[in-house]
Protein backbone atom coordinates (compact mmCIF):
# COMPACT_ATOMS: atom_id res chain seq x y z
CA UNK A 1 0.00 0.00 0.00
CA UNK A 2 2.90 2.19 0.47
CA UNK A 3 4.35 1.91 -2.99
CA UNK A 4 0.89 2.66 -4.75
CA UNK A 5 0.44 5.91 -2.20
CA UNK A 6 3.88 7.15 -3.24
CA UNK A 7 3.84 6.31 -6.66
CA UNK A 8 0.40 8.02 -7.14
CA UNK A 9 1.36 11.22 -4.71
CA UNK A 10 4.57 11.62 -7.25
CA UNK A 11 2.35 11.30 -10.19
CA UNK A 12 -0.12 13.68 -9.34
CA UNK A 13 2.54 16.14 -7.87
CA UNK A 14 3.84 16.38 -11.38
CA UNK A 15 0.76 16.60 -12.85
CA UNK A 16 -0.08 19.51 -10.96
CA UNK A 17 3.52 20.89 -11.40
CA UNK A 18 3.23 20.92 -15.27
CA UNK A 19 -0.02 22.75 -14.59
CA UNK A 20 1.46 25.82 -12.67
CA UNK A 21 4.52 25.75 -15.10
CA UNK A 22 2.10 26.31 -17.79
CA UNK A 23 -0.06 29.14 -16.37
CA UNK A 24 1.61 31.59 -17.94
CA UNK A 25 0.89 30.80 -21.65
CA UNK A 26 -3.11 29.99 -20.59
CA UNK A 27 -3.48 34.16 -20.22
CA UNK A 28 -5.15 33.90 -23.68
CA UNK A 29 -8.14 32.37 -25.42
CA UNK A 30 -5.62 31.29 -27.86
CA UNK A 31 -3.03 29.91 -25.62
CA UNK A 32 -5.32 28.50 -22.94
CA UNK A 33 -7.66 26.70 -25.75
CA UNK A 34 -5.16 25.61 -28.51
CA UNK A 35 -1.80 26.36 -26.91
CA UNK A 36 -1.13 29.59 -29.11
CA UNK A 37 -1.22 27.04 -32.10
CA UNK A 38 2.54 25.81 -31.66
CA UNK A 39 2.18 22.39 -30.41
CA UNK A 40 4.78 20.01 -31.31
CA UNK A 41 4.49 16.80 -32.78
CA UNK A 42 5.31 14.47 -30.06
CA UNK A 43 3.32 16.26 -27.67
CA UNK A 44 0.13 16.18 -30.41
CA UNK A 45 0.52 12.76 -31.25
CA UNK A 46 0.61 11.91 -27.30
CA UNK A 47 -2.27 14.44 -26.43
CA UNK A 48 -4.29 12.63 -29.12
CA UNK A 49 -4.05 8.45 -28.02
CA UNK A 50 -4.40 9.44 -24.59
CA UNK A 51 -7.60 11.67 -25.21
CA UNK A 52 -8.71 8.71 -27.15
CA UNK A 53 -7.76 5.69 -24.61
CA UNK A 54 -9.10 6.10 -21.20
CA UNK A 55 -10.59 4.24 -18.17
CA UNK A 56 -13.72 3.61 -20.62
CA UNK A 57 -11.12 1.59 -23.17
CA UNK A 58 -9.45 -0.17 -20.38
CA UNK A 59 -11.92 -0.79 -17.58
CA UNK A 60 -15.20 -0.95 -19.41
CA UNK A 61 -14.76 -1.43 -23.38
CA UNK A 62 -11.86 -3.88 -22.69
CA UNK A 63 -13.70 -5.97 -19.92
CA UNK A 64 -16.89 -5.73 -21.68
CA UNK A 65 -16.16 -6.57 -25.56
CA UNK A 66 -13.40 -9.23 -23.89
CA UNK A 67 -15.97 -11.09 -22.72
CA UNK A 68 -18.37 -10.84 -25.73
CA UNK A 69 -15.94 -11.47 -27.91
CA UNK A 70 -13.03 -12.91 -26.89
CA UNK A 71 -9.39 -12.94 -28.54
CA UNK A 72 -11.25 -11.21 -31.72
CA UNK A 73 -11.52 -7.97 -29.63
CA UNK A 74 -7.75 -6.89 -30.18
CA UNK A 75 -9.67 -6.18 -33.84
CA UNK A 76 -11.23 -3.39 -32.06
CA UNK A 77 -8.07 -2.26 -31.02
CA UNK A 78 -6.37 -2.85 -34.54
CA UNK A 79 -8.82 -1.07 -36.19
CA UNK A 80 -8.62 1.74 -33.61
CA UNK A 81 -4.76 2.14 -34.73
CA UNK A 82 -5.76 2.06 -38.46
CA UNK A 83 -8.78 4.07 -38.64
CA UNK A 84 -8.80 6.05 -35.77
CA UNK A 85 -5.42 7.12 -35.71
CA UNK A 86 -3.61 6.45 -39.23
CA UNK A 87 -6.88 7.63 -41.27
CA UNK A 88 -7.62 10.11 -39.31
CA UNK A 89 -4.50 11.83 -39.01
CA UNK A 90 -3.73 11.53 -43.04
CA UNK A 91 -7.43 12.53 -43.73
CA UNK A 92 -7.83 15.22 -41.19
CA UNK A 93 -4.50 16.83 -40.25
CA UNK A 94 -3.49 18.55 -42.75
CA UNK A 95 -7.02 20.13 -43.81
CA UNK A 96 -7.95 20.68 -40.50
CA UNK A 97 -4.49 22.63 -39.30
CA UNK A 98 -5.08 24.95 -42.80
CA UNK A 99 -8.94 25.95 -42.61
CA UNK A 100 -8.69 26.49 -39.27
CA UNK A 101 -5.96 28.77 -38.90
CA UNK A 102 -7.20 30.41 -42.73
CA UNK A 103 -10.98 30.91 -41.00
CA UNK A 104 -10.20 32.00 -37.30
CA UNK A 105 -11.54 29.12 -35.87
CA UNK A 106 -11.28 28.07 -32.11
CA UNK A 107 -13.57 25.12 -32.16
CA UNK A 108 -15.52 22.48 -33.84
CA UNK A 109 -18.83 24.53 -33.58
CA UNK A 110 -16.90 27.81 -33.97
CA UNK A 111 -15.94 25.92 -37.66
CA UNK A 112 -19.36 24.91 -38.40
CA UNK A 113 -20.71 28.35 -37.89
CA UNK A 114 -17.62 30.25 -39.88
CA UNK A 115 -17.36 26.94 -42.42
CA UNK A 116 -21.49 27.25 -43.01
CA UNK A 117 -21.56 31.42 -42.47
CA UNK A 118 -24.31 29.88 -39.95
CA UNK A 119 -24.27 31.65 -36.62
CA UNK A 120 -27.39 29.06 -35.63
CA UNK A 121 -25.06 26.42 -36.62
CA UNK A 122 -22.64 27.17 -34.69
CA UNK A 123 -24.72 27.81 -31.12
CA UNK A 124 -26.40 24.37 -31.75
CA UNK A 125 -23.48 22.19 -32.13
CA UNK A 126 -22.17 23.97 -29.13
CA UNK A 127 -24.85 22.52 -27.34
CA UNK A 128 -24.51 19.58 -29.40
CA UNK A 129 -20.97 18.74 -27.53
CA UNK A 130 -21.61 20.16 -24.14
CA UNK A 131 -24.68 18.20 -23.44
CA UNK A 132 -23.02 14.63 -25.05
CA UNK A 133 -19.72 14.78 -23.70
CA UNK A 134 -21.29 14.51 -20.40
CA UNK A 135 -21.91 11.12 -20.28
CA UNK A 136 -18.62 10.25 -22.04
CA UNK A 137 -16.86 12.09 -19.25
CA UNK A 138 -19.15 10.29 -16.67
CA UNK A 139 -18.14 7.00 -17.82
CA UNK A 140 -14.45 8.08 -17.94
CA UNK A 141 -14.78 9.50 -14.14
CA UNK A 142 -16.71 5.80 -13.59
CA UNK A 143 -14.10 3.54 -14.95
CA UNK A 144 -11.74 4.92 -13.07
CA UNK A 145 -13.01 4.88 -10.00
CA UNK A 146 -13.37 1.45 -9.75
CA UNK A 147 -9.83 0.65 -10.69
CA UNK A 148 -8.96 3.18 -7.90
CA UNK A 149 -11.14 1.21 -5.47
CA UNK A 150 -9.73 -2.06 -6.38
CA UNK A 151 -6.05 -1.02 -5.91
CA UNK A 152 -7.02 1.47 -2.44
CA UNK A 153 -9.78 0.01 -1.15
CA UNK A 154 -11.49 3.59 -1.44
CA UNK A 155 -15.22 4.08 -1.61
CA UNK A 156 -16.26 4.67 -4.86
CA UNK A 157 -17.65 7.96 -4.41
CA UNK A 158 -14.79 9.20 -2.90
CA UNK A 159 -12.44 8.22 -5.24
CA UNK A 160 -14.78 10.14 -8.17
CA UNK A 161 -14.72 13.44 -6.24
CA UNK A 162 -11.16 13.19 -5.42
CA UNK A 163 -10.37 12.42 -9.38
CA UNK A 164 -12.37 15.37 -10.43
CA UNK A 165 -10.94 18.06 -8.02
CA UNK A 166 -7.11 16.93 -9.00
CA UNK A 167 -8.42 17.41 -13.02
CA UNK A 168 -9.87 20.48 -12.56
CA UNK A 169 -6.73 21.84 -10.96
CA UNK A 170 -4.27 21.16 -13.52
CA UNK A 171 -6.63 21.92 -16.63
CA UNK A 172 -7.32 25.01 -14.89
CA UNK A 173 -4.21 26.17 -14.09
CA UNK A 174 -2.49 25.29 -17.59
CA UNK A 175 -4.74 24.98 -20.50
CA UNK A 176 -4.11 23.20 -23.08
CA UNK A 177 -0.69 23.06 -22.87
CA UNK A 178 -0.40 22.14 -19.34
CA UNK A 179 -2.99 19.42 -21.29
CA UNK A 180 -0.54 18.27 -23.68
CA UNK A 181 2.23 17.84 -21.57
CA UNK A 182 0.82 15.99 -18.96
CA UNK A 183 -0.52 13.87 -21.80
CA UNK A 184 2.65 12.95 -22.93
CA UNK A 185 4.11 11.59 -19.64
CA UNK A 186 1.38 10.08 -19.32
CA UNK A 187 1.21 8.05 -22.61
CA UNK A 188 5.06 7.05 -21.74
CA UNK A 189 3.14 5.21 -18.35
CA UNK A 190 0.71 4.13 -20.43
CA UNK A 191 2.69 2.51 -23.08
CA UNK A 192 5.32 1.15 -20.93
CA UNK A 193 1.92 -0.05 -18.25
CA UNK A 194 -0.23 -2.15 -20.63
CA UNK A 195 2.67 -4.63 -21.82
CA UNK A 196 4.08 -4.92 -18.02
CA UNK A 197 0.40 -5.97 -17.56
CA UNK A 198 -0.18 -8.31 -20.79
CA UNK A 199 3.01 -10.23 -19.55
CA UNK A 200 2.04 -10.57 -15.61
CA UNK A 201 -1.66 -11.72 -16.66
CA UNK A 202 -0.28 -14.06 -19.41
CA UNK A 203 2.38 -15.38 -16.74
CA UNK A 204 -0.20 -16.38 -14.21
CA UNK A 205 -2.22 -18.13 -16.63
CA UNK A 206 0.94 -20.06 -17.36
CA UNK A 207 1.83 -18.39 -20.43
CA UNK A 208 0.03 -17.07 -23.63
CA UNK A 209 -0.18 -21.07 -24.96
CA UNK A 210 -1.50 -22.20 -22.23
CA UNK A 211 -3.74 -19.15 -21.74
CA UNK A 212 -4.88 -19.57 -25.16
CA UNK A 213 -5.59 -23.19 -24.85
CA UNK A 214 -8.17 -22.65 -21.33
CA UNK A 215 -9.66 -20.01 -23.64
CA UNK A 216 -10.42 -22.47 -26.43
CA UNK A 217 -11.52 -24.71 -24.18
CA UNK A 218 -14.95 -22.60 -23.42
CA UNK A 219 -18.24 -23.29 -24.52
CA UNK A 220 -19.98 -20.41 -26.54
CA UNK A 221 -22.56 -18.67 -25.38
CA UNK A 222 -25.28 -18.74 -28.26
CA UNK A 223 -24.50 -22.89 -28.54
CA UNK A 224 -22.69 -24.45 -25.03
CA UNK A 225 -22.22 -27.39 -27.73
CA UNK A 226 -19.45 -25.60 -29.43
CA UNK A 227 -15.95 -24.62 -27.97
CA UNK A 228 -13.54 -22.62 -29.23
CA UNK A 229 -15.47 -19.68 -30.13
CA UNK A 230 -13.66 -17.28 -27.95
CA UNK A 231 -9.95 -17.94 -29.19
CA UNK A 232 -10.96 -17.67 -32.73
CA UNK A 233 -9.97 -15.04 -35.19
CA UNK A 234 -13.30 -13.36 -35.79
CA UNK A 235 -14.90 -14.59 -32.44
CA UNK A 236 -18.08 -15.74 -31.75
CA UNK A 237 -20.42 -12.80 -32.93
CA UNK A 238 -18.43 -11.01 -36.09
CA UNK A 239 -21.11 -8.53 -37.23
CA UNK A 240 -21.42 -7.53 -33.31
CA UNK A 241 -17.43 -6.75 -33.22
CA UNK A 242 -17.65 -5.03 -36.66
CA UNK A 243 -20.19 -2.53 -34.76
CA UNK A 244 -17.41 -1.74 -32.13
CA UNK A 245 -14.97 -1.08 -34.20
CA UNK A 246 -16.68 1.37 -36.83
CA UNK A 247 -18.39 2.86 -33.55
CA UNK A 248 -14.81 3.21 -31.50
CA UNK A 249 -12.40 4.04 -34.64
CA UNK A 250 -14.39 5.83 -37.37
CA UNK A 251 -15.82 8.30 -34.64
CA UNK A 252 -12.87 9.66 -33.54
CA UNK A 253 -12.89 11.85 -36.60
CA UNK A 254 -16.16 13.63 -35.73
CA UNK A 255 -15.66 14.18 -31.74
CA UNK A 256 -14.57 17.91 -31.49
CA UNK A 257 -12.07 16.94 -28.15
CA UNK A 258 -10.29 14.55 -31.17
CA UNK A 259 -10.09 17.07 -33.86
CA UNK A 260 -9.10 20.23 -31.71
CA UNK A 261 -5.75 18.71 -31.84
CA UNK A 262 -5.35 19.37 -35.35
CA UNK A 263 -5.85 22.74 -34.77
CA UNK A 264 -2.85 23.61 -32.70
CA UNK A 265 0.02 21.30 -34.10
CA UNK A 266 2.77 23.71 -35.62
CA UNK A 267 3.13 23.06 -39.33
CA UNK A 268 2.57 20.21 -41.45
CA UNK A 269 6.14 18.46 -41.05
CA UNK A 270 4.48 18.07 -37.90
CA UNK A 271 1.33 16.35 -38.37
CA UNK A 272 3.49 13.83 -40.59
CA UNK A 273 5.55 13.17 -37.76
CA UNK A 274 2.48 12.83 -35.90
CA UNK A 275 0.43 10.55 -37.67
CA UNK A 276 3.47 7.45 -37.14
CA UNK A 277 3.80 8.10 -33.42
CA UNK A 278 -0.13 7.90 -32.67
CA UNK A 279 -0.51 5.25 -34.89
CA UNK A 280 2.08 3.23 -33.00
CA UNK A 281 1.00 4.12 -29.65
CA UNK A 282 -2.56 3.31 -30.88
CA UNK A 283 -1.41 0.25 -31.76
CA UNK A 284 0.00 -0.76 -28.35
CA UNK A 285 -2.44 0.88 -25.68
CA UNK A 286 -5.43 0.26 -27.69
CA UNK A 287 -4.35 -3.23 -29.19
CA UNK A 288 -3.20 -4.08 -25.63
CA UNK A 289 -6.07 -3.06 -23.64
CA UNK A 290 -8.59 -5.88 -25.94
CA UNK A 291 -6.38 -8.49 -26.19
CA UNK A 292 -5.95 -8.30 -22.24
CA UNK A 293 -9.78 -8.19 -22.38
CA UNK A 294 -10.00 -11.23 -24.21
CA UNK A 295 -8.49 -13.27 -21.36
CA UNK A 296 -11.48 -11.87 -18.82
CA UNK A 297 -13.36 -15.35 -18.98
CA UNK A 298 -10.54 -17.12 -17.51
CA UNK A 299 -11.56 -15.29 -14.34
CA UNK A 300 -14.41 -15.74 -11.97
CA UNK A 301 -17.18 -12.64 -13.21
CA UNK A 302 -18.07 -10.11 -11.04
CA UNK A 303 -21.85 -10.62 -10.33
CA UNK A 304 -24.29 -7.19 -9.72
CA UNK A 305 -25.97 -7.92 -6.64
CA UNK A 306 -29.42 -5.78 -7.68
CA UNK A 307 -29.44 -6.96 -11.56
CA UNK A 308 -28.14 -10.64 -10.87
CA UNK A 309 -26.23 -10.15 -14.04
CA UNK A 310 -22.61 -10.06 -14.93
CA UNK A 311 -20.92 -6.86 -14.09
CA UNK A 312 -18.82 -6.14 -17.03
CA UNK A 313 -17.24 -3.10 -15.31
CA UNK A 314 -15.30 -5.40 -12.76
CA UNK A 315 -14.08 -7.78 -15.24
CA UNK A 316 -10.62 -6.46 -15.65
CA UNK A 317 -10.13 -4.97 -11.88
CA UNK A 318 -10.51 -8.88 -11.03
CA UNK A 319 -8.28 -9.83 -13.68
CA UNK A 320 -5.67 -7.84 -11.93
CA UNK A 321 -6.83 -8.19 -7.84
CA UNK A 322 -4.59 -10.92 -7.66
CA UNK A 323 -1.36 -9.27 -9.32
CA UNK A 324 1.33 -8.23 -6.44
CA UNK A 325 1.03 -4.49 -4.89
CA UNK A 326 4.35 -3.05 -7.64
CA UNK A 327 1.72 -3.73 -10.45
CA UNK A 328 -1.47 -2.91 -9.10
CA UNK A 329 0.13 0.71 -8.32
CA UNK A 330 1.38 0.04 -12.38
CA UNK A 331 -2.15 -0.43 -12.93
CA UNK A 332 -3.14 2.43 -10.92
CA UNK A 333 -1.03 5.20 -12.58
CA UNK A 334 -2.18 3.31 -16.10
CA UNK A 335 -5.37 4.31 -15.85
CA UNK A 336 -5.42 7.03 -13.71
CA UNK A 337 -2.75 8.81 -16.41
CA UNK A 338 -5.48 7.53 -19.21
CA UNK A 339 -8.07 9.07 -17.78
CA UNK A 340 -6.50 11.62 -16.44
CA UNK A 341 -5.87 12.82 -20.14
CA UNK A 342 -9.19 12.27 -21.47
CA UNK A 343 -11.04 13.81 -18.63
CA UNK A 344 -8.30 17.14 -19.39
CA UNK A 345 -9.51 17.55 -22.92
CA UNK A 346 -13.39 16.60 -22.28
CA UNK A 347 -13.82 19.43 -19.99
CA UNK A 348 -11.40 21.89 -21.54
CA UNK A 349 -13.20 21.20 -24.78
CA UNK A 350 -16.74 21.84 -23.42
CA UNK A 351 -15.68 24.88 -21.42
CA UNK A 352 -13.83 26.69 -24.57
CA UNK A 353 -17.47 25.94 -26.77
CA UNK A 354 -19.80 27.16 -24.09
CA UNK A 355 -17.55 30.20 -23.63
CA UNK A 356 -16.58 31.11 -27.29
CA UNK A 357 -19.66 29.74 -29.19
CA UNK A 358 -22.41 30.40 -26.83
CA UNK A 359 -21.43 33.19 -24.18
CA UNK A 360 -18.87 35.54 -26.75
CA UNK A 361 -19.98 34.16 -30.11
CA UNK A 362 -20.04 37.59 -31.97
CA UNK A 363 -16.49 37.96 -32.96
CA UNK A 364 -14.51 40.32 -31.03
CA UNK A 365 -11.28 42.44 -31.88
CA UNK A 366 -8.25 40.57 -30.85
CA UNK A 367 -5.05 42.49 -29.14
CA UNK A 368 -2.98 43.42 -32.17
CA UNK A 369 -5.85 44.08 -34.50
CA UNK A 370 -5.55 47.58 -33.43
CA UNK A 371 -2.94 50.31 -32.89
CA UNK A 372 -0.51 49.68 -29.63
CA UNK A 373 -1.83 51.35 -26.46
CA UNK A 374 -5.18 52.55 -27.80
CA UNK A 375 -8.32 51.85 -26.19
CA UNK A 376 -9.73 49.65 -27.90
CA UNK A 377 -6.97 47.55 -27.47
CA UNK A 378 -6.87 47.39 -24.11
CA UNK A 379 -10.89 46.76 -24.10
CA UNK A 380 -9.78 43.64 -26.14
CA UNK A 381 -7.41 42.20 -23.91
CA UNK A 382 -9.63 42.67 -20.64
CA UNK A 383 -12.56 40.60 -23.25
CA UNK A 384 -9.54 38.21 -23.45
CA UNK A 385 -9.14 37.52 -20.02
CA UNK A 386 -12.62 37.86 -18.89
CA UNK A 387 -13.09 34.62 -21.93
CA UNK A 388 -10.65 32.41 -20.19
CA UNK A 389 -12.23 33.41 -16.81
CA UNK A 390 -15.57 32.05 -18.23
CA UNK A 391 -13.70 29.26 -19.54
CA UNK A 392 -12.63 28.04 -16.04
CA UNK A 393 -15.65 28.37 -13.71
CA UNK A 394 -16.86 26.82 -16.91
CA UNK A 395 -15.06 23.76 -16.33
CA UNK A 396 -15.68 23.34 -12.97
CA UNK A 397 -19.82 23.71 -13.74
CA UNK A 398 -18.68 20.71 -16.80
CA UNK A 399 -16.88 18.79 -13.76
CA UNK A 400 -20.02 18.92 -11.18
CA UNK A 401 -22.69 17.71 -13.55
CA UNK A 402 -20.33 14.45 -14.61
CA UNK A 403 -19.66 13.95 -11.34
CA UNK A 404 -23.09 13.90 -10.61
CA UNK A 405 -23.71 11.34 -13.21
CA UNK A 406 -20.97 9.33 -12.43
CA UNK A 407 -21.99 8.89 -8.56
CA UNK A 408 -25.33 7.43 -9.84
CA UNK A 409 -24.57 6.34 -13.88
CA UNK A 410 -27.68 4.86 -15.32
CA UNK A 411 -25.63 1.81 -16.86
CA UNK A 412 -22.37 0.32 -18.55
CA UNK A 413 -19.53 2.45 -19.11
CA UNK A 414 -19.81 1.04 -22.37
CA UNK A 415 -23.23 2.17 -23.05
CA UNK A 416 -22.33 5.68 -22.19
CA UNK A 417 -19.67 6.28 -24.31
CA UNK A 418 -21.89 4.76 -27.14
CA UNK A 419 -24.79 7.50 -26.14
CA UNK A 420 -21.88 10.37 -26.22
CA UNK A 421 -19.65 8.93 -29.00
CA UNK A 422 -22.84 7.79 -31.08
CA UNK A 423 -25.06 11.76 -31.17
CA UNK A 424 -21.77 13.35 -31.64
CA UNK A 425 -20.03 11.90 -34.39
CA UNK A 426 -23.84 11.18 -35.96
CA UNK A 427 -23.89 15.08 -35.76
CA UNK A 428 -20.81 16.09 -36.61
CA UNK A 429 -18.51 13.61 -38.16
CA UNK A 430 -19.97 13.62 -42.12
CA UNK A 431 -20.21 17.73 -42.37
CA UNK A 432 -16.85 18.35 -40.61
CA UNK A 433 -15.13 16.25 -42.92
CA UNK A 434 -16.92 16.30 -46.15
CA UNK A 435 -16.41 19.85 -45.71
CA UNK A 436 -12.90 19.98 -45.35
CA UNK A 437 -13.05 18.31 -49.12
CA UNK A 438 -16.02 19.21 -51.11
CA UNK A 439 -17.26 22.94 -51.62
CA UNK A 440 -20.56 21.72 -52.23
CA UNK A 441 -21.72 20.75 -48.87
CA UNK A 442 -24.46 22.90 -47.74
CA UNK A 443 -26.52 24.70 -44.35
CA UNK A 444 -28.71 23.03 -45.02
CA UNK A 445 -27.27 19.32 -45.24
CA UNK A 446 -25.47 20.45 -41.53
CA UNK A 447 -29.40 20.83 -40.14
CA UNK A 448 -30.20 17.48 -41.77
CA UNK A 449 -27.14 15.80 -40.04
CA UNK A 450 -27.43 17.25 -36.71
CA UNK A 451 -31.04 16.43 -36.49
CA UNK A 452 -30.02 12.46 -37.88
CA UNK A 453 -27.55 12.12 -35.80
CA UNK A 454 -28.70 13.31 -32.25
CA UNK A 455 -32.65 12.45 -33.45
CA UNK A 456 -31.36 8.97 -33.81
CA UNK A 457 -29.54 8.40 -30.44
CA UNK A 458 -32.25 10.03 -28.39
CA UNK A 459 -35.23 8.26 -30.16
CA UNK A 460 -33.47 5.02 -29.50
CA UNK A 461 -32.58 5.99 -26.11
CA UNK A 462 -35.91 6.81 -24.75
CA UNK A 463 -37.57 3.60 -26.86
CA UNK A 464 -35.05 1.66 -24.42
CA UNK A 465 -32.43 1.43 -26.95
CA UNK A 466 -34.22 -1.54 -29.09
CA UNK A 467 -30.65 -1.33 -31.05
CA UNK A 468 -27.97 -1.78 -29.10
CA UNK A 469 -26.12 2.13 -28.55
CA UNK A 470 -22.92 0.89 -29.85
CA UNK A 471 -24.64 -0.44 -32.94
CA UNK A 472 -26.79 2.60 -32.85
CA UNK A 473 -23.34 4.80 -32.50
CA UNK A 474 -22.01 3.10 -35.86
CA UNK A 475 -25.44 3.62 -37.82
CA UNK A 476 -25.72 7.54 -37.54
CA UNK A 477 -22.40 7.63 -38.07
CA UNK A 478 -22.07 6.13 -41.31
CA UNK A 479 -25.73 7.31 -42.45
CA UNK A 480 -24.36 10.35 -41.95
CA UNK A 481 -22.81 10.68 -44.95
CA UNK A 482 -25.55 10.22 -47.64
CA UNK A 483 -27.67 12.64 -45.51
CA UNK A 484 -25.02 15.25 -46.10
CA UNK A 485 -24.57 14.46 -50.16
CA UNK A 486 -28.47 13.85 -50.79
CA UNK A 487 -29.73 16.78 -48.77
CA UNK A 488 -26.70 18.67 -50.37
CA UNK A 489 -27.63 17.83 -53.65
CA UNK A 490 -31.12 19.64 -53.45
CA UNK A 491 -30.58 22.69 -51.35
CA UNK A 492 -29.40 26.11 -51.66
CA UNK A 493 -25.36 26.55 -52.15
CA UNK A 494 -23.37 28.73 -50.67
CA UNK A 495 -22.05 31.81 -52.53
CA UNK A 496 -19.08 30.36 -54.52
CA UNK A 497 -16.88 33.42 -53.76
CA UNK A 498 -17.04 32.84 -49.57
CA UNK A 499 -16.62 28.63 -50.71
CA UNK A 500 -13.56 29.48 -53.00
CA UNK A 501 -11.78 31.84 -50.20
CA UNK A 502 -12.19 29.73 -47.73
CA UNK A 503 -10.60 26.44 -49.67
CA UNK A 504 -8.10 28.87 -51.12
CA UNK A 505 -5.52 27.86 -47.83
CA UNK A 506 -4.87 25.42 -49.28
CA UNK A 507 -3.07 26.40 -52.36
CA UNK A 508 -0.41 28.11 -50.40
Amino acid sequence: MFIKILLTIIFLAVMVGVGLYSRKQASSVEGFVLGGRNVGPWLTAFAYGTSYFSAVVFVGYAGQFGWRYGLSSAWIGIGNAVIGSLLAWIILGRRTKLMTQHIESRTMPDFFGTRYASQSLRVVASVIAFVFLIPYTAGVYSGISRLFEMGFNIPYEYCVVIMSILTAVYVILGGYKATAMNDFIQGIIMLFGIVTVIAAVLNAQGGLTAAVEKLAALPSDADPAVNGGFASLWGPDPWGLLGVVILTSLGTMGLPQMVGKFYSITDESAIRRGTIISTIFAFIVAGGCYFLGGFGRLYDPVINEVTGRIAFDSIVPAMLVTLPDALIALVVLLVLSASMSTLASLVLTSSSTMTLDLIYRDKKAQPGEVEEGSIDDVVAEKIERRKVVVMRVLIVFFIVISLMIALNPPTFIAQLMGISWGALAGAFLAPFMLGLYWRGVTPAAVWACFIWGVGLTVINMLLGNPINPINCGAIAMLGGFPVVLLTSLVTPKMRHEDVNDMFSCYKK
